[in-house]
């Protein structure tokens, strides 16, 4: 008997130890991999309640767990709701991370002593009750065949947030999820970086930078970085090394645990001749963001609003920044669903916007002109701008089709010859089988009757 006494004090003893010393390694040195879960908790709470106004308690229970389904039970997140900051820890007491926000600029992760920034609450227009895109009225249609299409559960596809369609400039349905409504501002993941295209044609407008323009970063003096140019970051064939493969350490570390994200993708290796090979990269974009920043200057932290948001009357958009201040072009801009089709039609009408020429003549062409190394043998799918190409993808749609897209179904489908913009965003799984397409398919079907 004593023989076992002992043998369970030592297991005790032992599991007590192994206890502490795991306490202690998470304490002083939490793996990369849970601080990159408490930053996304942090960050993607602070976002969604104070740009999109919506419950900590909902963003939990579907944002988060969808991204952190193993460990999201195991997450304390807290809104410091005075402070406009939030703060996620494993268990309650590990690896720690905080996010803030700041009116009209978003949220940002900071760290424990950072000071609170209180900034004055904006000034944004009110809203009129003009038609879109003057005022958010909507001209819907009375065709039975728009709505059905609009509100069949099989073609909205799962977790469906909202579905937009404009026709020759006014919006002819609409239909969104339950909890979201024309106001609420969605996060567009990957449609931002064509939104990020589009800033740096304006800096070019602005005789501020060009796609020709090479020796991007003092870093890169004295290799072949040097070579990369504004166009090759564009066309995501920069040759630098990056995985979009969530299982890589290249997203978390830029999102969620870089200080500065343009600094990481910048410090990247080269791994192709640039201009000669295609790779789709949340890196790209971030450095792209950079280089507009440098090139425009003292003016750059407010360029989105002022050259892009403001003109188009995208009072709810909010383009989201890392803590060095690089805007995160690959994923973070915020707006809602008449903004979002704003950016589309402005795109459609070729960067025009009321009768003001934005972006310079051209420019959108270039855009949607192919990248022929993104051709896997179906045809280019990527555009010079940072969007893709729907015949390219085998999309049984209008040849000019061009498309922006985002992580979690989000997609907005430009058709010129149709003079439809059509936007779906949602909260949908990749691996579920359900594709966009069928949906595309019924709306370009129901709108034949309005041409």
């Amino acid at each position: 008997m004593r023989v076992v006494l002992r043998i369970l004090k030592l297991s005790v003893m032992i599991l007590l130890f192994g206890g502490l010393v795991f306490s202690v390694w998470l304490t002083f040195i939490p793996p990369n991999g849970l601080l990159s879960a408490t930053a996304y908790a942090a960050k993607m709470v602070c976002s969604n309640v104070f740009i999109a106004k919506r419950e900590a308690d909902a963003v939990i229970r579907t944002d988060v767990a969808f991204a952190l389904p193993r460990i999201v039970k195991r997450l304390n997140v807290n809104v410091d709701t005075a402070n406009q900051r939030v703060e996620a820890t494993y268990h309650g007491l590990f690896a720690e991370r905080y996010a803030q926000y700041e009116e009209g600029r978003g949220c940002t992760l900071a760290s424990s002593d950072e000071v609170p920034h209180r900034a004055a609450p904006a000034s944004l227009p009110g809203k009129s009750n003009a038609l879109w895109p003057v005022g958010e009225s909507a001209q819907l249609s009375d065709d039975k065949h728009l709505p059905a299409a609009l509100n069949d559960p099989a073609l909205q596809g799962p977790g469906m947030r909202a579905i937009v369609v404009v026709q020759d400039g006014r919006i002819i349905g609409e239909t969104y999820g339950e909890g979201f409504n024309a106001s609420t501002p969605l996060q567009g993941w990957s449609m931002t970086k064509t939104v990020n295209a589009a800033l740096a044609g304006m800096a070019f407008k602005d005789g501020k930078l060009s796609l020709d323009r090479k020796n991007l970063f003092p870093q890169w003096a004295g290799d072949a970085r040097a070579d990369i140019s504004v166009a090759d970051l564009m066309a995501m064939t920069s040759g630098l090394k990056w995985s979009e493969d969530g299982d890589s350490p290249d997203p978390d570390g830029l999102e969620n645990l870089a200080h500065d994200a343009a600094a990481f993708a910048r410090d990247r290796p080269l791994v192709a001749p640039r201009g000669t090979k295609f790779n789709y990269s949340g890196g790209s974009s971030v450095l792209l963001a950079r280089v507009w920043q440098n090139a425009v200057g003292a003016d750059a932290r407010a360029y989105p609003q002022e050259r892009l948001f403001k003109p188009l009357g995208m009072t709810s958009a909010i383009l989201e920044a890392d803590p060095s201040g690089t805007f995160l072009g690959e994923a973070f801009l915020f707006a809602n669903a008449h903004d979002w089709v704003r950016f589309g039609e402005f795109l459609r009408l070729n960067g025009e916007w009321n009768g003001a020429q934005l972006l310079p003549p051209g420019f959108v062409d270039y855009m949607r002109s192919p990248v022929p190394a993104s051709d896997e043998g179906h045809g280019p799918v990527y555009g010079r701008g940072q969007l893709w190409l729907g015949p390219g993808q085998g999309f049984r749609l209008p040849a000019d089709t061009f498309m922006l897209q985002g992580h979690l179904r989000q997609v907005i489908a430009i058709i010129p010859s149709r003079k439809l913009v059509i936007l779906r965003m949602g909260l949908t799984r990749e691996d579920i089988g359900y594709s966009v397409a069928k949906l595309l398919y019924a709306i370009v079907a129901a709108c034949r009757s309005y041409e």
